[in-house]
């Protein structure tokens, strides 16, 4: 496993951004290299520590969800992936900050929605679904449990923030508002094919993949392209199919285990308000996220 890298330093490459896991190098005017950090967010706030060997993981399970659902695999639809090696566009001292954890990808015009699948009930769509009965204006059928397998998996997008703010939820209603009816049921549409085929996939690996985001770009021909992460542990809530079990909340190989440790993290003698800085991470907590997600690809990989 590849030494923790919190901050990727290029100086071959001009930086257009840093995000919470990701640092995004321009390549000339169409393309970008996305570096993935060992940084970890959760409650929209990155911590201080870094999970060694987390960027390498993100990449390689993502690379593995690309070959699956892209044009050599099911061929859903265009993925962002150009096929050059990340290696070929930075210096030789800088390999080492790139390789195994980059992707050379195409521009995009990013499309500000994030494309949730839901699956089954958990986490926020849980708590929601007890208030009302829906999610995210989606109604569902009554006396479903915690963890309880969705009839349909059922697509309740968010709009998408700045580092460090909330995505919000929103009604499908309102992302045609914000980018037409057309675009705006083709990124249902394939963001539901996207997840059933993984869903299944990793079904037979042993593993429920309980829900997930996409993320979408347009090209220059006005191409729907499917961009960034897909299908990892830090956009998806992995759950070990064998030990699940409906109205309890399932271990899982993703940062819910990290969660649970911050929601009980003191600062300063106090609670965690969830806001800037984080709480220090224990050796322990850090060796055991980096356990969890890599049993998750080990898993999936097998």
């Amino acid at each position: 496993m590849n030494s923790a890298l919190h901050t990727s330093a290029l100086t071959s490459l001009p930086l257009l951004a840093r995000g919470k896991v990701r640092d995004n190098y321009a390549v000339g005017d169409d393309r970008i290299l996305m570096v993935a950090s060992d940084r970890i967010s959760a409650f929209d706030v990155i911590m201080g520590e870094p999970i060694p060997g987390k960027g390498v993981l993100l990449t390689q399970m993502a690379l593995f969800w690309f070959d699956k659902l892209g044009p050599k695999g099911l061929n859903i639809c265009p993925i962002h992936l150009t096929g050059e090696a990340p290696e070929s566009v930075v210096s030789a001292e800088e390999v080492p900050q790139v390789v195994g954890r980059s992707m050379l990808v195409k521009r995009l015009k990013p499309i500000p929605v994030e494309a949730v699948v839901r699956g089954y009930l958990a986490g926020s769509g849980w708590k929601e679904y007890q208030d009302n009965q829906a999610v995210c204006g989606v109604k569902l059928p009554a006396g479903l449990k915690n963890a309880s397998r969705l009839p349909e998996p059922i697509y309740t997008p968010a709009a998408k923030a700045a580092v460090g703010e909330h995505d919000e939820n929103i009604t499908f209603e309102q992302t045609v508002a914000m980018i037409g009816a057309d675009l705006a049921t083709r990124i249902r549409d394939i963001s539901i094919q996207l997840y059933k085929a993984a869903r299944d996939i990793a079904a037979t690996k042993g593993i429920i993949i309980a829900d997930t985001k996409f993320e979408f770009g347009l090209d220059a021909d006005g191409t729907l392209v499917l961009m960034d992460e897909v299908l990892t542990p830090d956009s998806s809530r992995y759950w070990p199919a064998a030990s699940y079990v409906e109205g309890a909340n399932p271990p899982s190989y993703d940062k819910q285990f990290l969660r649970d440790w911050l929601e009980t993290a003191l600062v300063n003698g106090k609670p965690w308000d969830k806001t800037p800085p984080a709480p220090r991470l224990p050796r322990e907590v850090i060796e055991k996220t980096a356990a969890k997600y890599e049993e998750a690809m080990t898993k999936l990989m097998a």
